[in-house]
């Protein structure tokens, strides 16, 4: 039986985005905060990113500022390949099922990453397209954003351009440097009509792989964690090495694989595979100094979307 219903099928073709409630059930989540939380008790005893992936990069990566005693953990890399938890989340909860209902109903895994904003956490996210970093054949991608936490507008929400998603592909480059994000007319142009991405812990965000987002830094109190899963049509081949492969990359997730390939008529730059532990430091590098485009979003919201 489909997870959606057809006016949420249609509200996602339209805007390039969706909010679904109680994606994954009440005790998947709790399992999700504790070990998000453990290893957040475990980055105290670092003072650099750590761990191992597949290739060779560090699967935790730390923002600036980090210590003991304020932990900055920003990102975990493939978090499925070190958690049953994640791995669940990702493969059987009624996520994948709703993202089926819109890419399917054969559907593969491309890669996952738990992006969190802890108290205080200045990471914020440029205005960017994801398609641009991961180019597939075609444009059926969705990037699913899980709420391991509530979401509130004051903890770093994501913003989306409604919309955007049906438009032109914008590039990450920009005079010969790989930025990670669109060019700054673009997200002036994007900052007035953005919307808010709210919802409590459990909540899901399915957004269009060519939808335009960012979000800005996290001044609550409140720790703002999404567990990211990245889908594919199975038809959908990649066109530019995965910028957080794993051993579960191509894993089918629903449905059965047909030897096929669909492609669709566009063009862009291929992306530049970051070096460090994660796009952020690609962002950040080229951020200009007085630089508002990202922090600039908490107070540019069009308005606000709930999950429901």
């Amino acid at each position: 039986m489909p997870e959606l219903r057809p006016d949420q099928c249609a509200f996602f073709r339209e805007n390039g985005y969706l909010m679904v409630e109680n994606a994954v059930d009440g005790a998947l989540l709790s399992r999700l905060k504790r070990e998000f939380d453990a290893w957040v008790e475990e980055s105290r005893a670092h003072t650099a990113a750590w761990g191992d992936t597949l290739d060779g990069r560090p699967r935790f990566d730390l923002e600036a500022g980090h210590s003991s005693e304020t932990p900055c953990l920003r990102r975990v890399n493939a978090p499925v390949e070190v958690s049953e938890a994640y791995l669940a989340a990702t493969v059987e909860s009624r996520m994948a099922d709703c993202v089926t209902d819109l890419i399917g109903p054969n559907v593969k895994l491309h890669h996952t990453k738990i992006n969190s904003k802890l108290p205080g956490a200045d990471t914020q996210v440029k205005w960017h397209q994801d398609f641009a970093f991961t180019p597939h054949s075609n444009d059926d991608v969705v990037t699913a954003l899980l709420m391991v936490d509530e979401v509130t507008e004051e903890n770093g929400p994501l913003q989306v351009l409604a919309g955007s998603h049906r438009g032109p592909i914008h590039s990450l480059w920009h005079g010969g440097v790989f930025t990670g994000a669109v060019a700054d007319e673009v997200a002036d142009a994007a900052l007035p009509s953005a919307e808010t991405c709210i919802g409590p812990a459990g909540s899901v965000c399915l957004m269009h792989t060519r939808l335009l987002h960012g979000s800005a830094a996290n001044r609550s109190r409140r720790p703002r964690t999404l567990h990211i899963s990245v889908y594919s049509a199975e038809d959908a081949v990649a066109l530019s090495p995965n910028p957080v492969p794993s051993r579960y990359e191509g894993t089918l997730v629903r449905g059965e694989r047909t030897g096929r390939v669909r492609s669709i008529d566009y063009e862009l730059a291929l992306p530049q595979m970051p070096t460090g532990a994660s796009f952020f430091d690609q962002q950040a590098r080229h951020r200009e100094p007085g630089d508002t485009h990202a922090n600039g979003l908490q107070g540019a919201s069009h308005g606000a979307r709930r999950a429901g």
